[in-house]
């Protein structure tokens, strides 16, 4: 009779899987995920066809973790006032009615922008920077932000956490370098699932990618 070969490396796997789905607390509490939001840009249709040709509709490359949200097989340069420039941008989907670029502080120093810490869509009075494609250009007016902390959760999450819209919240990560996060705007709607959104500085400060626990809680 023959035996079957365990892959040590999958059931190693299987098993960190499990303890990971558990890392955030008892049973029936809802999935947290934590996620490090990268720089991006929003596209209006408008621009994404000035910048890749009339008629342009965005590839989808990759899902996101909220349905219906995607990143896109395109690429953008960003041009600061000092000439100085981040080469490739991923331009996440689908487009929205305004455009809108989101950094991470480094980046502004980088760039020579003084980012502006902004929800989302609250664009009002934001600096701009140069976007270029590869079948035109764009000199935004204002829309660069360094986007605020966040989470997103469903009104079911929202009672389970006795939180609603535009509270705040905390978020403890135990890392090598263990970190409370705080201030955490919480945005409900209904079918999003239970994440968190910290850009690339917050998410490396606190050393994330190797985190043993997370935790949202009410401050």
């Amino acid at each position: 009779m023959a035996t079957a070969t365990v892959d040590r490396k999958l059931v190693e796997q299987i098993v960190r899987e499990i303890v990971l789905k558990h890392l955030g607390g008892p049973p029936g509490k809802p999935e947290l995920v934590v996620s490090i939001s990268a720089r991006h840009v929003h596209l209006s249709q408008q621009d994404v066809e000035t910048l890749f040709g009339p008629g342009h509709k965005l590839t989808p490359m990759k899902p996101l973790y909220q349905e219906g949200f995607y990143a896109a097989e395109e690429t953008v340069m960003i041009v600061g006032p000092r000439r100085r420039m981040l080469p490739s941008v991923r331009v996440l989907g689908p487009p929205r009615k305004r455009t809108q670029v989101e950094l991470a502080f480094t980046d502004g120093i980088s760039l020579g922008i003084d980012l502006p810490v902004r929800m989302s869509g609250d664009l009002d009075g934001t600096p701009g920077c140069v976007i270029v494609g590869p079948e035109g250009v764009i000199d935004l007016e204002e829309g660069v932000i360094r986007a605020q902390r966040h989470v997103h959760m469903s009104p079911q999450d929202a009672a389970y956490y006795g939180v609603k819209d535009g509270d705040a919240m905390c978020l403890r990560v135990r890392s090598s370098c263990p970190t409370i996060f705080e201030g955490l705007i919480v945005r409900v709607e209904e079918g999003m699932k239970l994440e968190v959104h910290l850009d690339t500085d917050e998410g490396n400060a606190a050393d994330l990618e190797h985190a043993e626990y997370v935790e949202l809680f009410k401050p």
